[in-house]
């Protein structure tokens, strides 16, 4: 995983509420062996609109997903947060999350901005109006901006899910952290124990 400290860009104002996992990447995507790929299947039973929002041209480009609230409930698919990224998001705006789609998105990079309703409402009414409208994601200082409207909000986010980002640390790269420890653990291991390094 790599770091992930700014987020800065344009915005798809997705105004839609309680989006469900199976609304993001649909179950016929879940099929893939790949991990690759799942961009062309983010929203794409709405995409065959014309009109929505993910096909307007002047929202091509963005890197911030700023949607209603309750966004990313259901199932516990990380399918759904890989679609989003290989799409070429790196954060995800909204006034709550589910908490399983939260909990993936922090294993894997996907910075999740949790706003008060009302500025929630204020940047999807900003960015539909106004698509060059930047927005700025500071995870080291935890806070949302918008400079064009002088907006400045701080968000919640846990010391040890601002380290992942941070330090670009998976569940892999924290274990690897502390492979010094586990290595003189193994040195004082009873040789009695099983083992799966073999004979």
């Amino acid at each position: 995983m790599e770091p992930v400290r700014l987020v800065e860009g344009t915005a798809v104002p997705l105004d839609r509420s309680d989006v469900d996992t199976d609304q993001i990447i649909p179950s016929d995507w879940l099929k893939r062996v790949e991990r690759t790929g799942f961009e062309k299947g983010l929203f794409s039973e709405w995409r065959d609109d014309p009109d929505f929002v993910l096909n307007r041209e002047e929202h091509a480009g963005a890197n911030v997903l700023i949607a209603g609230t309750n966004f990313g409930t259901g199932s516990s698919r990380e399918h759904a947060v890989w679609a989003i990224q290989q799409y070429g998001f790196a954060a995800v705006v909204a006034p709550r999350f589910g908490d399983i789609f939260r909990n993936n998105s922090t294993k894997n990079g996907l910075v999740t901005v949790q706003v008060s309703d009302e500025l929630g409402r204020r940047l999807l009414d900003e960015v539909a109006a106004n698509p060059a409208t930047e927005i700025v994601v500071d995870v080291e200082r935890r806070v949302v901006e918008v400079p064009s409207l002088g907006i400045t909000e701080p968000f919640p986010l846990d010391d040890s899910v601002q380290r992942r980002f941070l330090e670009g640390l998976d569940d892999i790269g924290l274990t690897l952290a502390q492979e010094d420890k586990i290595t003189e653990y193994e040195t004082t291991r009873p040789a009695w124990m099983p083992t799966t390094t073999g004979a």
